[in-house]
């Protein structure tokens, strides 16, 4: 080998010693793995922040206004939200072992967890649609859309700010949901054209752990919109 041969291998080294799916700019997967979670623990990050915002403000409506919160919180079914809980736990459950099945070089059982755990956000999400469709038809609406039909228990006119609470931060934790279902179907396209495995896993770890915020976010919300008292 030429002294110009061993100098251009250093500079741009020969594509067949590095896997397929090793980006240009890492020297190797190790690398690209930690820079993977580094951004996602970096986003993260800012999603608590984001979240955070919320929780202070509902925080500050619950001080100015507790009787208005007790009397609007008799709206709630404790037990629909209960069953949306336990949905998001048992998906936290089934994502995990989709990631252990990749790591296990398993494609098979990764793409059915990944399958299930779709299919419980989905659930996830109908639940919940059909709980603002009750509250809408009952006419607990945000602002001056707050208009309670004839004989709803709700008749505190303060209560729009309670159901403005409740419509954004319900709202944003579904808009995540829907963030989480579309990389699924990104990740299990690369399930099937067998792009993941043991050793390049992190795209897939990433969504994990975008799914387990998820499921801590609504284990806050569930007790303070729901059981608090």
């Amino acid at each position: 080998m030429t002294e110009l041969s061993k100098i251009k291998e250093k500079i741009e080294p020969n594509k067949s010693h590095h896997p397929k799916y090793l980006a240009h700019h890492f020297k190797n997967m190790l690398q690209q793995t930690n820079s993977g979670k580094l951004g996602m623990w970096v986003f993260m990050a800012q999603e608590v922040l984001f979240f955070s915002g919320l929780f202070c403000a509902y925080a500050y409506m619950r001080y100015m206004y507790p009787e208005m919160v007790l009397e609007a919180q008799k709206s709630m079914d404790w037990i629909i939200g209960g069953m949306n809980t336990i949905i998001l736990l048992v998906s936290s459950l089934t994502m995990s072992l989709c990631v252990r099945s990749v790591r296990m070089n398993d494609n098979s059982k990764a793409k059915l967890f990944l399958i299930v755990t779709f299919i419980l956000g989905l659930l996830f999400i109908g639940i919940k649609g059909s709980e603002w469709a009750h509250h809408m038809s009952e006419g607990y609406l945000p602002g001056k859309f707050f208009h309670p039909i004839p004989g709803a228990e709700i008749q505190n006119p303060l209560a729009h700010i309670f159901f403005g609470m409740y419509y954004v931060m319900t709202g944003m934790h579904a808009l995540h949901v829907f963030v989480g279902l579309s990389l699924m179907i990104w990740i299990y396209f690369r399930l099937k054209r067998n792009e993941l495995n043991s050793e390049n896993y992190v795209g897939l770890e990433n969504t994990s752990l975008f799914w387990h915020f998820v499921d801590i976010v609504w284990v806050y919300l569930y007790p303070i919109l729901y059981l608090v008292k």
